[in-house]
């Protein structure tokens, strides 16, 4: 019996602090602290990288190591409470699984490499820098998925379209850098030395960068640059409409998806409630529970747009599509 208290005391604490490191709302208000404190050390890291470069302050220097030191120990403490606690993040499979499937994704690895220089690898200051990706948690303050992953569904759901514009932009530059190449080479054999050479005045160019520092100086060559910079408008604004449209229909889903009292073109409102079987579960979990797709998130009066790593928490309204 005293066994199976002590067991059940360390599933209730491992539980709170796994909520307590997660995504606060403002309604837990040690989440809350943890998450602005954490924003706070993250400032304070870039403010000292920032600082620290002007010879005029390096009086200061022992001022920045404190910081550094200090903020090391947060992370790595971070860092093992979010390990030890993995199984609440991923409780679909064993503990096990949920640590590697923690430590390997993108959250897991940012968070090595913010504290990983500091024990093996102090030569490598460039490190340091990957704190200042420690920022994005600046964009989950509050509530869960807001502006911010939006942009980052939007890139999810054209990221083939994206991905074929791209290969048009490189194909161009790759053309140029030939044309260019076939007839600079002769007049210009330093600034067009081989078919490649010709890749970084056609990134200026096609980008409307134009450093200037490689132009083409023959009537051929000049045609060719003009006609690239026709092509070049064209091609370059093609990711951009893609990415435009993709705000514009995620913005109208949201819209049409804010009045969520009642069932409607085949959605439903799901309000997660302290007992519901999927509370302080995450997002991916209760999808496969209730047999739908969730589209929109609504907590503490705040719209967001989900992905399946979010942790539901009591008083969470869901809009959703049955999968039939």
């Amino acid at each position: 019996m005293n066994k199976k208290y002590k067991q059940n005391n360390r599933t209730s604490t491992g539980k709170r602090i796994f909520e307590i490191i997660q995504i606060g709302s403002r309604s837990d208000v040690p989440s809350f602290l943890f998450d602005a404190l954490l924003i706070t050390i993250v400032i304070l890291n870039i403010l000292s990288l920032i600082l620290e470069s002007f010879e005029q302050l390096s009086f200061l220097g022992g001022v920045f190591n404190f910081l550094d030191i200090l903020s090391i120990v947060f992370f790595t403490i971070e860092y093992v409470l979010r390990i030890a606690t993995a199984g609440y993040l991923y409780p679909e499979v064993s503990r096990g699984k949920a640590v590697w499937k923690f430590v390997t994704s993108l959250d897991g690895i940012i968070e090595l490499l913010t504290i990983l220089p500091f024990y093996y690898l102090s030569g490598f200051v460039v490190f340091r820098l990957l704190r200042v990706a420690r920022i994005l948690r600046l964009f989950k303050i509050n509530s869960t998925y807001d502006s911010f992953h939006v942009i980052l569904s939007v890139f999810k759901d054209r990221f083939s379209q994206i991905m074929s514009s791209v290969l048009i932009i490189l194909i161009l530059m790759l053309s140029s850098s030939l044309c260019m190449y076939s007839v600079e080479h002769e007049i210009q054999p330093d600034a067009f030395p081989n078919a490649l050479s010709g890749m970084w005045w056609a990134a200026t160019t096609i980008f409307t960068v134009g450093y200037g520092d490689v132009a083409p100086v023959t009537l051929i060559g000049k045609t060719i640059g003009v006609i690239i910079d026709f092509l070049a408008m064209a091609v370059v604004a093609i990711p951009t409409g893609i990415i435009s449209a993709g705000f514009v229909e995620k913005y109208a889903a949201i819209r049409r998806n804010q009045g969520h009292g009642e069932e409607k073109a085949g959605l439903i409102t799901i309000t997660v409630g302290p007992n519901t079987p999927y509370v302080n579960k995450n997002i991916g979990y209760a999808e496969e529970k209730e047999s739908t797709d969730i589209l929109v998130l609504i907590r503490d009066g705040v719209t967001a747009v989900p992905t399946r790593n979010i942790i539901l928490k009591s008083g969470d309204i869901l809009v959703c599509r049955r999968i039939d």
